[in-house]
């Protein structure tokens, strides 16, 4: 399967508006019911709920989160969505600015089936912090 470019496109940026949403189930939505994502090689997490939850869980550190799309990349059923975080950390204060990645691979009706997600770790816990 080959993915158009305009819609993955346009999914790419209503997924980064559904994460600036505030609304986990919005998140999941652009997951396979038994999609998974993997977090810097941490443990997958399986179905649209965990992955609701786990959307949950950033709305929780980053009560104005905002999520941008910065590029995109795609070959045949696999596509990287680059993107930046911002928002200010609910424990801390701080202010969190942080670029990542997603590499997916993805179904027939253009949803996650898996995602293996990276973002400089180091540099996060640096911003949350304050440092």
């Amino acid at each position: 399967m080959t993915i158009d470019a305009r819609a993955l496109r346009e999914m790419a940026q209503r997924y980064a508006e559904a994460w600036s949403s505030h609304d986990p189930e919005a998140v999941a939505s652009f997951y396979a019911e038994d999609g998974r994502i993997v977090i810097n090689r941490g443990e997958a997490i399986v179905g649209r709920a965990a992955v609701a939850e786990m959307a949950q869980g950033f709305y929780a550190e980053f009560p104005d989160i905002v999520v941008r799309l910065d590029g995109l990349r795609r070959s045949g059923s696999d596509a990287v969505f680059l993107w930046t975080l911002e928002g200010t950390h609910s424990e801390t204060g701080n202010r969190v600015e942080v670029s990542g990645w997603e590499a997916w691979e993805l179904n027939d009706a253009l949803e996650v089936a898996s995602s293996r997600g990276y973002f400089d770790a180091e540099d996060y816990d640096r911003q949350v912090a304050g440092g």
